[in-house]
């Protein structure tokens, strides 16, 4: 048997590899660390857990998957960053099941999978949401941002795919005066491809009657109710971790302690899926497993990405609340950059 670094013998385990040590992404790294390790903590009989650490994705992830598997891995996840993974994905040696935990349009390799949280695929989403309930035409209001402009894109995109007509498209920079043409239009959608700071000052400018949509960016948890009272009746998609504490999944898993903002308890929940889609690559289970009823929406495969559709949800007495609706799943569209992640 071969050695590995250190003279050690090689040792069954589950790798993952994330940039921990990384000054931009090392938090975000150890909240999908803590989601990995929580699920792995309820499979008491499964391969242990190793943690491969580094800097720099681009530059250490291919060397470190290389040791990874000398060392033993019989599966590995990661990396998290979009660089890390098209880095990885250039490689044509991927001997053992490999989750990398971003997307990517580059062409799989060997037997590489993609899993990632994909904010473009919610304003899709959210396109057809509002296409369910009805609504033929649309306002979409931006904001001067790249994340902003790919999240109207996308929206758009879909909307137009589903038949509906793009009334206009408003870019919101903090002037009130730039909504003042909206009026109550029966069959009009409003889609917010904003934030939460946005969207809070861009609502109470706009008609009552006129239903709005957005995504995930729009809501921060519901510890805080002043905020989310300003977002009364907005329609968003969510993960079942943050919506959704009675889903059959959830209830399983420990929470992170101490609590972490919703952003990080986001990448905690993706790292919760991402050791259960392991799991299943690692058994080969994954056409008798899926669509998998997970932590962070329900998911499906095409090709070799693992595509999350979230929870419907929407603002009533300053609460989230999940809606009756089942989740819309939408064909994947794998931008050139990621939707505001690592």
């Amino acid at each position: 048997m071969p050695l590995v670094p250190g003279n050690e013998k090689p040792v069954p385990h589950i790798a993952l590899l994330l940039p921990l040590k990384s000054a931009i992404f090392g938090s975000a790294a150890e909240a999908v660390e803590q989601g990995f390790q929580a699920a792995a903590g309820q499979d008491l009989q499964g391969l242990p857990v190793r943690v491969y650490g580094c800097f720099d994705e681009s530059n250490d992830i291919v060397a470190l998957y290389r040791l990874a598997v000398a060392s033993g891995a019989r599966a590995i996840a990661g990396p998290l960053t979009r660089n890390g993974v098209n880095t990885l994905a250039a490689e044509k040696d991927i001997p053992v099941p490999t989750l990398a935990l971003n997307i990517t349009d580059s062409e799989a390799a060997g037997r590489l999978y993609f899993f990632g949280m994909d904010v473009e695929a919610e304003a899709r989403q959210a396109a057809q949401l509002a296409a369910q309930h009805g609504l033929h035409q649309a306002i979409v209001i931006a904001a001067g941002t790249q994340l902003s402009h790919r999240l109207q894109l996308a929206f758009e995109d879909e909307w137009r795919a589903s038949g509906g007509a793009l009334l206009q498209g408003i870019e919101f920079n903090g002037d009130r005066v730039a909504l003042a043409g909206i009026n109550n239009q029966s069959g009009t959608a409003v889609f917010l491809a904003v934030d939460t700071g946005k969207a809070t000052l861009i609502r109470p400018y706009l008609p009552g009657k006129l239903p709005i949509y957005a995504t995930s960016q729009i809501f921060a948890g519901n510890h805080n109710p002043l905020t989310n009272y300003d977002l009364n009746g907005v329609h968003f998609v969510d993960m079942p971790w943050l919506l959704q504490a009675d889903h059959p999944a959830v209830m399983i898993y420990p929470r992170a302690n101490p609590p972490l903002p919703a952003e990080r308890e986001r990448l905690y929940a993706l790292g919760i899926d991402a050791f259960r889609l392991i799991q299943l690559l690692l058994t080969d289970k994954v056409h008798d497993a899926l669509p998998l009823d997970g932590v962070t929406g329900n998911i499906q495969l095409r090709g070799r990405h693992f595509q999350r559709a979230g929870a419907p949800a929407s603002f009533s007495q300053g609460q989230a609340q999940p809606d009756n609706m089942q989740p819309v799943s939408v064909a994947p569209v794998f931008p050139e950059q990621p939707a505001g992640k690592p």
